[in-house]
């Protein structure tokens, strides 16, 4: 048999552009001779597609499109994820497609219902297992979650057993070192079963969630004989042959390379969520502020290698408070990466702010009022030139900035998209350093990476006059974030109590301005947003 994984990327709700998409992916499978082609999980509708799914006519558009599918796929048997609605209940469903008609259709069994998956909100879970034949090869059809966890999958396929090939149709969101679990997880069912695995991810970016593909094709041995590209579309090919535990598979497409580091799968990942984020809406052109520190001088490399350099303005928008060394480097960087560039003076209307505020009692310009009107002020003119230009506005915080509440509402947080949201600030330097090796020279200037990190409000201001270094800070809050570590458990790795109970503090108690901030790429294990949810009204406060 030779099989086809048609690892591409779908939009959510563009059903007739995924229908367009599966056909042109079937054309070239049948064309390269496949027998049976995959496509990823619920692509017809994209995922995943949330409230859509409250939608009747969204559910009844799902389903004649899977009919159309089926009309223009008569040489090949097909299996592609959709959202079926029957009797008023909703699944998570694959169609099998054979001879130009709906065969049959299997219900996704485990539904997950942690982290960034609601599928508890959605779905009802099907309670019966399919094999289907195609040629000599027996197929078992599961859907994402159905393998991971392989003490249920065994006893919902016993009454099925023996089949020869487990496949299984995917939408499998990248976090830093997810792609090792997913090949554990592969790797155990093929032991278990002692069968073939084919594995078909989606791949692409929806709002904060990334797909990164890695899809990939195992031995009965559990050996991956061959895998799909990381973060881009592609068709895996292969010749599969052997029944009875003694599966073989024999590349016929390319095998892709690995990425070489997780520094390189998480620039992949920015790369290509911020490029489906920006156009998938509609957008061509997008505005960053340039400050001449180093999150902006990655936002804005990342920018470019997504989107193109004339897709990119750069504008900075310096105050008094602004040296000069950080004036040149904005200018330096947009130099070095080719973008248009524009200059904005703000101390004139920072100025006029002030003095319109003076006559109020309790007004100065000493304090953190003073600083975030800056902020606030380069905030409006970015969005004014996304109103006239219909540009979309990148935001350039991090995730150590994010956590403790380092930004400003309505100022710094103000944009469309935070491509960096989740990005450690420990990280973003060493993204800085990777883009530079990657390009053989600094287009990040190095000063940018040099310089001790300031917001520039101020004099003489650091980030590490209201922040640990964010050496340790970063340490603090993965502990803390993404390990649910107690401030107990904390003291005993950090030993300054005084310092983490602060740090705790911040996280707790600035939930309501993450809650008013861009949505952003998701890459660690425990993102901000769909991630990790707690109430704004929050009276609890760890000790």
């Amino acid at each position: 048999m030779r099989l086809a994984l048609a690892q591409i990327n779908p939009a959510v709700g563009d059903i007739k552009g995924n229908i367009a998409k599966i056909k042109r992916y079937y054309n070239q499978a049948v064309t390269a001779g496949a027998e049976l082609i995959m496509f990823p999980e619920l692509f017809v509708c994209g995922y995943p597609p949330e409230d859509l799914l409250h939608k009747h006519h969204f559910l009844q558009d799902n389903f004649s499109a899977v009919e159309q599918i089926a009309k223009a796929c008569e040489k090949a048997v097909v299996i592609v994820g959709f959202a079926e609605l029957d009797n008023g209940m909703c699944y998570n469903s694959a169609a099998i497609i054979r001879n130009g008609r709906i065969e049959k259709i299997y219900r996704k069994g485990l539904l997950p219902n942690y982290g960034v998956f609601d599928e508890g909100r959605y779905f009802e879970a099907g309670s019966q297992p399919l094999v289907i034949q195609v040629g000599d090869i027996k197929v078992a059809i599961t859907i994402c979650r159905d393998i991971w966890d392989i003490n249920w999958l065994s006893k919902f396929l016993k009454p099925v057993e023996p089949f020869d090939f487990l496949a299984n149709i995917s939408s499998s969101p990248f976090h830093i070192g997810k792609n090792r679990l997913r090949q554990r997880i592969v790797t155990a069912a093929a032991h278990q079963f002692k069968c073939g695995i084919c594995y078909c991810n989606s791949i692409g970016g929806q709002d904060e969630l990334i797909f990164d593909g890695r899809s990939m094709i195992l031995d009965s041995c559990g050996k991956i004989i061959t895998r799909a590209k990381a973060f881009e579309e592609d068709l895996l090919i292969a010749d599969v042959t052997g029944r009875n535990g003694s599966v073989k598979a024999q590349p016929v497409s390319p095998v892709a390379d690995e990425c070489e580091e997780a520094i390189d799968e998480v620039y992949k990942a920015l790369v290509l969520g911020t490029k489906d984020y920006v156009t998938k809406n509609g957008f061509t052109k997008i505005l960053i502020g340039l400050s001449g520190g180093i999150d902006s001088s990655v936002v804005a490399a990342i920018a470019v290698a997504a989107l193109g350099k004339d897709a990119v303005i750069g504008i900075t928008m310096p105050s008094r408070f602004n040296s000069s060394e950080t004036k040149s480097d904005a200018a330096k960087l947009a130099e070095n990466l080719d973008i248009e560039f524009k200059t904005v003076p703000i101390q004139d209307t920072l100025d006029a702010f002030d003095n319109m505020l003076k006559p109020i009692d309790g007004w100065d310009n000493k304090g953190i009022a003073y600083e975030n009107l800056q902020a606030r002020i380069r905030g409006s003119i970015l969005m004014s030139l996304s109103n006239q230009f219909g540009a979309m506005v990148l935001t350039t915080g991090n995730k150590s900035e994010t956590a403790v509440g380092y930004s400003t509402l309505y100022g710094d947080t103000a944009g469309g998209f935070a491509v960096i949201k989740d990005v450690p600030k420990t990280l973003v330097y060493k993204i800085a350093e990777y883009i530079n090796e990657k390009a053989g020279t600094d287009i990040i200037p190095k000063a940018v990476i040099e310089r001790p990190p300031s917001a520039e409000l101020r004099d003489n201001q650091k980030d590490t006059d209201s922040l640990p270094d964010y050496s340790l800070l970063d340490q603090i809050l993965e502990e803390y974030i993404e390990n649910d570590k107690s401030p107990q458990q904390l003291f005993k790795i950090f030993k300054n109590e005084d310092e983490i109970l602060k740090v705790v503090r911040l996280v707790d108690r600035n939930e309501y301005k993450r809650r008013q901030s861009p949505p952003g790429i998701k890459i660690t294990s425990k993102a901000f947003g769909r991630d990790r949810r707690l109430p704004i009204t929050n009276k609890y406060l760890p000790h």
